[in-house]
């Protein structure tokens, strides 16, 4: 018998996002995150619930369980069209790196050109997944002393993704919640970082 998903209170009333859910549940099974080995699906659904308690559309909510499904799983944008229409797959477009652009300095660029052109809902959905990713990094550290010392070329390209990410959402909407916790959590990993727990 398969087992059932993980169904987020959040979610229960909400059965676009609810239909997101299981789809992505789906192309996701037996991915995990790096950061902590978790079932992947745990971080869009950390975006969708960021957008959900800010006040966020449907739309967007499903749209944030949606977003890394193009990027991470061999669906394309017309499956997502098809099953939640054409405003949450052109949000999901938005949130969709172009593969063709091989340097990641660039293909991240590129990303947040193309976010600051989609507009409002678009950016919101940027923030809500950049405080996720910030608060991964700040898990991991905390397992990991050294990981934030500036020697993993990964870490620190990742770390200057997210500091050009906030200051493009400044621009864009600075007064966003999710714009200013963005801002909180970065000046938070810099000022407090995590110290890795001794060993029980």
């Amino acid at each position: 018998m398969p087992e059932q998903p993980f169904v987020p209170s959040f979610v229960v009333g909400l059965p676009l996002a609810r239909d997101a859910l299981a789809f992505a549940d789906e192309l996701h099974r037996g991915q995990r995150r790096s950061s902590d080995e978790a079932p992947f699906i745990l971080h869009p659904l950390e975006v969708a619930a960021l957008l959900q308690i800010t006040g966020h559309s449907e739309a967007a909510v499903a749209a944030g369980i949606l977003h890394d499904t193009v990027e991470d799983t061999p669906v394309e944008i017309g499956a997502i069209e098809q099953r939640f229409g054409g405003r949450v797959a052109a949000l999901v477009a938005a949130m969709t790196e172009d593969p063709r652009i091989d340097a990641y300095q660039e293909r991240k660029a590129a990303l947040r050109r193309q976010i600051a052109a989609f507009g409002e809902e678009a950016t919101a959905i940027y923030a809500a997944d950049k405080v996720a990713k910030v608060r991964e990094l700040r898990a991991q550290a905390g397992r990991d002393p050294d990981l934030l010392g500036g020697q993993d070329e990964d870490v620190r390209r990742r770390l200057e993704h997210y500091v050009e990410s906030l200051a493009m959402l400044e621009e864009e909407t600075a007064s966003h919640p999710l714009v200013q916790q963005l801002r909180f959590e970065l000046e938070a990993l810099r000022a407090l970082p995590p110290r890795a727990s001794s060993p029980v």
